[in-house]
């Protein structure tokens, strides 16, 4: 599997163009001429809607928002935040679910790595923080979310880590459609800056771990297997 990484400098990548690039990167894994790949992305600001956002998930006051063809709601995309887009083959049967869960390992891992616990939410993909009561309680917060899409049997779409995003982007929306819980960072957490140049490195190493078990095994460049005509979503 390898790693491309969209942001040398610190560059910030338009999302529509990285959309094209995922669908291309796409056809060429699902054709066996490209292999398994992971692009590491730090977006413009952007707000994406998935194909099960509601309407009243959406901005109010005009802001454009850009309809994807993954799983999920409508999310934000930005400066300081990391965005990861795997795109591999899975082994057959496919299991979208089991992927789901190993992208929210990668990300759990990596937040223990820098001193934050985090956790799952039955019922809700992504990597959280669990509700804390007493003076001063807080809701369950969401430092990740996921959205993905399976084609032909390869992965698109992907994980948006919040390392020190601006929080207040995620104001205009209804993020992931869920309004009992809010959007934290592990910057607001951890009451430290947390760059994305400190958590990269991380990332890659535990999205290594995750999910080389689920790929096919010994899938080249030149190899290719059936393809599956149905795409599969999955819930950000």
């Amino acid at each position: 599997m390898e790693f491309v990484d969209l942001r040398p400098g610190g560059r910030l990548t338009e999302y529509a163009a990285v959309w094209h690039q995922q669908r291309e990167l796409h056809a060429a894994v699902a054709a066996g001429t490209a292999p398994d790949t992971v692009l590491l992305v730090e977006h413009e600001s952007v707000y994406t809607a998935g194909r099960r956002t509601a309407s009243w998930d959406r901005p109010t006051d005009g802001t454009p928002v850009v309809d994807v063809d993954r799983g999920g709601r409508i999310t934000w995309h930005g400066p300081g935040q990391l965005v990861a887009y795997p795109v591999v083959r899975l082994a057959e049967p496919v299991d979208v679910v089991a992927y789901v869960r190993a992208l929210e390992q990668a990300v759990m891992d990596t937040c223990a790595e820098i001193g934050l616990p985090t956790q799952r939410v039955e019922g809700r993909s992504g990597v959280w923080l669990g509700a804390e009561g007493g003076p001063g309680a807080r809701r369950e917060r969401k430092v990740a979310a996921i959205g993905v899409r399976v084609a032909r049997g390869v992965t698109m779409h992907g994980l948006a880590l919040n390392c020190r995003p601006d929080l207040d982007s995620f104001g205009r929306i209804v993020p992931c459609g869920i309004s009992d819980a809010d959007v934290t960072s592990l910057t607001a957490e951890l009451g430290r800056e947390v760059t994305i140049e400190d958590v990269e490195p991380l990332l890659r190493v535990h999205l290594s771990a995750a999910l080389t078990p689920l790929l096919l095994a010994g899938t080249t460049i030149g190899d290719a297997t059936a393809d599956d005509p149905d795409a599969h979503l999955t819930l950000t």
